[in-house]
């Protein structure tokens, strides 16, 4: 005969052993980031602000260091958007990050045109918060 209690108590610590064992490998993928790499190039693509004519690159740029950060995270996804859904848990402002990506999306795919700094600067926040929220900027 089976001992229910004992069965309860068992199920439960393996469940927080699988739990605790996820949460140290989300924190193993932060340490392999170099910290010091990706905040060297948020500050050169922020210098891309300085000019109307180059926010769709800083757009762009930011887009794909944030990727590059998720790849090195291993994040699983073959595709921008399907690492951004992989990491979804780990992203503090999960909408930020989407929109941001989509405009980069409209700026690369669609030749659409920025209707102002605001526009970019929330795109800009929203890397900016995914890039520390996965350790790679501090």
């Amino acid at each position: 005969m089976i001992n229910l209690p004992l069965l309860i108590i068992v199920l439960a610590a393996l469940l927080l052993v699988l739990l605790a064992g996820s949460l140290l490998i989300r924190r193993n993928k932060r340490a392999n980031l170099d910290t010091t790499y990706f905040k060297t190039r948020w500050k050169e693509l922020s210098t891309l602000c300085n000019d109307a004519k180059t926010w769709p690159l800083a757009v762009i740029d930011a887009d794909k260091l944030v990727d590059e950060a998720l790849k090195k995270c291993h994040y699983k996804g073959k595709t921008m958007g399907e690492r951004l859904v992989s990491a979804q848990h780990d992203l503090s402002s999960n909408d930020s990050v989407w929109f941001g990506h989509k405009l980069r999306n409209k700026l690369v795919h669609e030749n659409y045109k920025l209707s102002g700094k605001t526009e970019v600067k929330d795109a800009l926040l929203g890397f900016l918060q995914a890039l520390k929220d996965v350790g790679a900027i501090k």
